[in-house]
């Protein structure tokens, strides 16, 4: 029987000591906001994207978003391409140009296998329409 290190709650830190950043491009820009939206992030805390693929970013207030939990107040910020494809770990920092979206919560797999909703903790939740954000923009996610 294989077991999960993260379900089972082998690891007692972050294992992730050194990785490069991930890097893409908004191709969609998103405006939206919804309450009980019901997300619910998986377990794992991190996620490998391959270079061409394309994922959501959803942005949220909720203190206590982490992989597990349900998310509920979301905004939609939008769609992005990866150009350098690599593993997002929960706490990396995401950035659209030189503005932070705010941290890695975890990941929805509501839309697998097309594309993962890619859960952003901030401390305010704008949508990326609200941000002024705009296609093309680069987006980088990185470790903290």
């Amino acid at each position: 029987m294989t077991v999960d290190p993260y379900k089972s709650r082998m690891f007692k830190s972050n294992p992730y000591a050194r990785k490069r950043d991930i890097t893409g491009k908004l191709c969609v820009v998103l405006e939206g906001k919804l309450e009980g939206r019901g997300l619910e992030l998986i377990k794992p805390i991190s996620r490998a994207v391959l270079s061409g693929e394309i994922h959501e970013l959803i942005v949220t207030d909720q203190a206590e978003a982490a992989p597990g939990a349900k998310v509920d107040r979301i905004a939609y910020i939008g769609f992005f391409e990866v150009t350098q494809g690599g593993v997002i770990v929960e706490g990396d920092q995401v950035f659209c140009g030189d503005k932070l979206l705010g941290v890695i919560a975890g990941f929805d797999e509501t839309h697998c296998p097309n594309h993962w909703n890619i859960i952003i903790r901030h401390n305010f939740r704008e949508s990326g329409l609200d941000q002024g954000l705009d296609l093309e923009e680069t987006i980088q996610i990185k470790k903290t």
